[in-house]
């Protein structure tokens, strides 16, 4: 028997050796191709250069410090997003680089949101507003695509394309009906006037209440955006109306007579025309980059900075779970251990808080809040709000020194609430399934959902409800120096828009991330500073193993849901939290 042990043992260590080395090897061609595809060396630019932007891939507010993340397994090589905090950073760069001449925007796809998209907007603006050229085409150019496309000195279109110019709509999902069907109980706890927040659970269709609100926050963005449009083309608001009504955009002929875009071109008579129209030096040639390259180019602008002066950027993206969070949710430890790091460090002389979160947890929300509220004690803090920042997502940054915001920003929706489903009778009639018990004290089944709650349990809900409703309004009160019964009649879950926020003052002024950062300088009184992004990136093994364990799964359910995905997402997080929840009643998305 000896023997056949002895060589058994060897077998099964030969075999994990066997897979070690080749674990090894493989997880050693991942980083060495994504090392490969993510740094570059630093590259010259030319004389009479023209950067080729093309808008084909989602906006963040940050690109992703894991390089696994959106690394594409099928075919094995990064598929990264654009980042904002680059897009903003090398814009700037392209504007005081006399190399640069110019911009040709090459848009297949819209931006995710609409405060981003403002954001990238205005920034392209200002490197306009230094003599410098913008050029703009597409095949197609969905609503938000225009928008941005709209900044450009001219407006090219595919012959055979079309501008999706057609206003803002807000599509609320209810879920009243379905639950009806499944037998489904869901067991509202609310604080008593917070309505909208539950409506998807207990209506088939919006209150009058809610429409009224939801109309008020959508028109006043359509009408931000709307009269930039408008004053960019040289078209009057009701002249625009007149087009957007029609949907005459569509046809390629009436956005060229309506003066929506200046030429039908195919794409292969881009670079000419450019040269004709642009070029003002015929004896250079024009040389054309990829932005993505310039991101590797030398600032032209040397910058005396001072490394003992920093502004930390602290990105606290996503639902507010109460998990440890990710680079795509807030947690209760990944955003807290970076604005503690951030307090700690006396290199760092002042926080901005960049916030785009819909919200969710009460708790990690308030954990956070509190952490802010250590932190300016010390430094100032500023908020940044991208394109929502609404209940849980304003929660956390209402005690900010200073909240900006742009006027398409989504935020507010101060309210509570609890949904507890009692799927008895789905277990009972549709699966055949019953249960039968066994309790040591009066309450042990608390909170189960294969049963329907007691009064006694709804009130324990509703009164914790109540004090988090309460302690959220305090904190707003004394973070934005109001009243709380002001605060409490502006919240009740009613959702604003940047615009509107401004006026009742839950925001502070109209701007950028770039902007927020300036405010923060100015506020801890220093120049030359360093800007430091949190929160740091994992050690790469850590990222590889975490993002492997993910990316398969959610690769095949994306292929899978398409455009639905989204909602799987936000089920997928809410299942995270386990109190109160302070969110939006639904998700927002504008076309």
């Amino acid at each position: 028997m000896k023997p056949f042990w002895k060589y058994f043992f060897a077998s099964v260590l030969g075999t994990f050796v066997t897979f070690l080395i080749i674990f090894l090897i493989f997880f050693g061609f991942i980083v060495s191709t994504i090392s490969v595809a993510t740094t570059k060396p630093e590259v010259e630019v030319k004389d009479n250069t023209v950067l080729k932007f093309k808008i084909d891939r989602d906006i963040i507010d940050r690109k992703s410090t894991n390089p696994f993340l959106s690394f594409n397994w099928s075919e094995m090589k990064p598929a990264s997003h654009y980042g904002l905090n680059e897009l903003l950073l090398n814009l700037k760069k392209a504007q005081h680089d006399p190399k640069i001449k110019g911009i040709l925007l090459e848009i297949s796809m819209a931006p995710l949101g609409m405060g981003i998209t403002e954001e990238l907007r205005n920034a392209l603006y200002e490197f306009k507003s230094s003599g410098k050229f913008i050029v703009s085409y597409g095949n197609i150019y969905p609503q938000k695509a225009y928008y941005l496309a709209s900044v450009a000195d001219q407006v090219w279109l595919h012959p055979e394309g079309n501008v999706e110019l057609k206003g803002l709509m807000v599509d609320a999902v209810f879920l009243k009906n379905m639950l009806e069907k499944l037998d489904i109980e869901a067991q509202i706890i609310r604080h008593g006037k917070n309505k909208s927040a539950v409506e998807p659970f207990m209506l088939d269709k919006m209150s009058p209440e809610n429409r009224q609100q939801t109309f008020q926050y959508t028109n006043t963005i359509w009408q931000n955006i709307a009269s930039q449009i408008a004053a960019s083309r040289s078209i009057s608001l009701q002249r625009l109306d007149e087009i957007t009504d029609s949907l005459l955009a569509i046809n390629p002929q009436k956005a060229l007579h309506s003066n929506l875009v200046d030429r039908l071109v195919y794409q292969d008579e881009i670079e000419k025309l450019i040269g004709l129209k642009f070029n003002t030096d015929t004896t250079s040639k024009i040389n054309y980059m990829n932005i993505t390259d310039y991101f590797n180019a030398p600032d032209p602008i040397k910058r005396n900075i001072d490394r003992s002066k920093r502004i930390a950027v602290i990105y606290a993206l996503g639902e507010v779970v109460d998990t440890k969070g990710d680079e795509q949710t807030i947690g209760t430890k990944n955003i807290p251990e970076a604005i503690r790091k951030a307090r700690e460090d006396d290199k760092v002389k002042a926080v901005v808080l960049r916030v785009n979160s819909p919200g969710g947890s009460a708790l990690t929300s308030d954990i956070i809040w509190r952490e802010i509220e250590l932190t300016k004690a010390i430094k100032p803090v500023v908020a940044s709000f991208g394109d929502v920042a609404a209940s849980g997502g304003y929660y956390i940054a209402c005690n900010a020194n200073k909240i900006i915001a742009s006027p398409n920003t989504i935020t507010g929706s101060i309210g509570v609430f609890g949904v507890i489903p009692n799927a008895q009778k789905f277990f009972n009639n549709r699966l055949g399934l019953t249960f039968d018990e066994v309790k040591t004290n009066d309450n042990a089944d608390f909170a189960g959902i294969n049963r329907p709650l007691t009064s006694y349990q709804k009130q324990v809900i509703l009164q914790e409800i109540e004090k988090v409703y309460s302690t959220f309004v305090s904190h707003v009160a004394n973070g934005r120096d109001m009243a709380a019964s002001i605060v409490d009649s502006l919240g009740q879950g009613r959702v604003w828009s940047g615009v509107d926020a401004k006026k009742i003052g839950f925001i502070d002024e109209f701007g950028d991330l770039q902007y927020a950062i300036n405010v923060a300088a100015q506020l801890a009184k220093i120049q030359n500073y360093k800007v430091v992004e949190y929160p740091e990136a994992k050690a790469p093994l850590t990222q590889f193993m975490e993002a492997f364990e993910n990316a398969r799964l959610q690769k095949n359910l994306k292929n899978q849901l398409g455009p639905y995905f989204r909602y799987f997402l936000t089920w997928q997080n809410l299942s995270k939290i386990k109190g109160p929840i302070a969110r939006l009643p639904y998700d927002i998305y504008f076309e």
